[in-house]
C-alpha cells in the first residue's frame, strides 16, 4: 500500500479525486491540516465521496503531527525538485507527499531532502500540472513499479 500525503489540501475538487484515486488503488490518504474547505463541501462530495467510507484516511494537525506519527521513506513531489519521479524505485509502504495547490510544499522540505524531492518534467514557463493528475501520474508510476500488486 502507497501512502498519499496531501499538505494543506486547498480545492475540494483535487481533494474528491485524489481520495477516489486512493480508494481504487487501495493507498491511504493522509490530510495535513488546515484544509481550504470543509469535508462537507458539496464540491467534495460530487468529486469522490461517494468513495469515502472505501478510504483509508488519517488526519494531521499540522507536518509535526504527521511526522510525528509515521515512519517511513519520504518523498517530495516538488517543480523545485531536481531529481525526476520516474527515476526513483518505490517500494511497498513509501509516503508521497504533495504541497498544497497554491503553494507547493514547504521549500524547506525540498531543499533539505534532495535525495528524496522528486519533480515531474514539463514544458518550461508554467507553473505546475494540476494537483489530482500529479498524485495520480506518481502514484501509478509506484505501483507499475511493483506489479499492480493487489489490483485487478
Amino acid at each position: 500500500m502507497f501512502n498519499i500525503v496531501l499538505v494543506e489540501p486547498e480545492i475540494p475538487q483535487n481533494t474528491g479525486n485524489i481520495s477516489r484515486t486512493c480508494a481504487c488503488t487501495g493507498s491511504a490518504l493522509h490530510i495535513v491540516k488546515p484544509m481550504g474547505f470543509e469535508i462537507t463541501d458539496a464540491k467534495l462530495k460530487r468529486a469522490g465521496l461517494d468513495y469515502w467510507d472505501k478510504l483509508d484516511l488519517t488526519y494531521y494537525e499540522d507536518l509535526d503531527d504527521f511526522f510525528e506519527k509515521t515512519r517511513g521513506r519520504y518523498f517530495y513531489l516538488s517543480k523545485k525538485a531536481k531529481a525526476c519521479y520516474s527515476d526513483i524505485k518505490f517500494a511497498d509502504g513509501d509516503y508521497l507527499l504533495f504541497g498544497k495547490e497554491t503553494k507547493g510544499l514547504p521549500e524547506k522540505l525540498v531543499f533539505d531532502n534532495p535525495e528524496s524531492a522528486l519533480r515531474i518534467p514539463m514544458a518550461q514557463g508554467l507553473r505546475s500540472l494540476n494537483l489530482s493528475n500529479t498524485v495520480a501520474l506518481v502514484l501509478y508510476e509506484a505501483l507499475r513499479q511493483n506489479g499492480f500488486k493487489g489490483l485487478v
